[in-house]
């Protein structure tokens, strides 16, 4: 079983917030998989059914970002998943908006949800989803700003980066995270730019 965690914050209050973009992404790939995710439990809005032939747990942790591991840990022992079939779902500030970047392993990058993840289940070795929300000019502003809305500009094109970020994935669960990088590191579609 693949364990696909979004990251993101709860409440209505963060809803359409930058630093949201994995609660979104997961939201998506569930719509249009026909799995709910409104099951509650080990701290997290969770889901299970089948993606490309796949068995898949959907989970959103409700912890609040910097927990999110707390959340992730319980799923991960409880189901007894392997590290390789863990995957998670975040925003990135390194990344210029409407950029997706698959990434195996790594470091955190300053994240807080990875931060968290990566203490909790004591290893980095799980595959991400690399969503980017670009960056501000000042790096006093970082916390507000992924605490902040989308731009219109953002919110026009937030529906291409759902539906593709929601197509790699069924992608890279069908045929492998090294094939899926293959296929994606030249396409493109338009309105935003996407890298892998």
């Amino acid at each position: 079983m693949k364990l696909i965690a979004g990251l993101g914050n709860p409440g209505t209050r963060y809803q359409l917030t930058r630093h949201n973009l994995g609660f979104l992404v997961l939201d998506r790939l569930a719509e249009t998989n026909r799995i709910s995710v409104g099951q509650m439990g080990f701290d997290a809005r969770f889901g299970k059914g089948m993606i490309a032939d796949q068995a898949v747990l959907l989970i959103k942790p409700q912890t609040f970002m910097n927990l999110s591991g707390a959340s992730v840990r319980k799923f991960f022992e409880y189901y007894r998943i392997n590290i390789d079939d863990v995957i998670v779902v975040h925003d990135d500030l390194d990344l210029p908006f409407g950029t997706i970047r698959f990434k195996a392993g790594g470091g955190h990058g300053g994240h807080k949800g990875l931060i968290s993840i990566i203490e909790d289940l004591g290893t980095a070795d799980f595959t991400r989803i690399r969503l980017g929300i670009g960056k501000p000019d000042r790096r006093e502003i970082v916390e507000s700003y992924v605490l902040s809305a989308f731009s219109q500009e953002e919110m026009n094109q937030l529906p291409h980066v759902l539906a593709t970020s929601a197509e790699m994935l069924t992608e890279m669960l069908s045929t492998g995270i090294q094939s899926a990088m293959c296929t994606y590191h030249v396409k493109t579609i338009n309105n935003f730019n996407k890298e892998v």
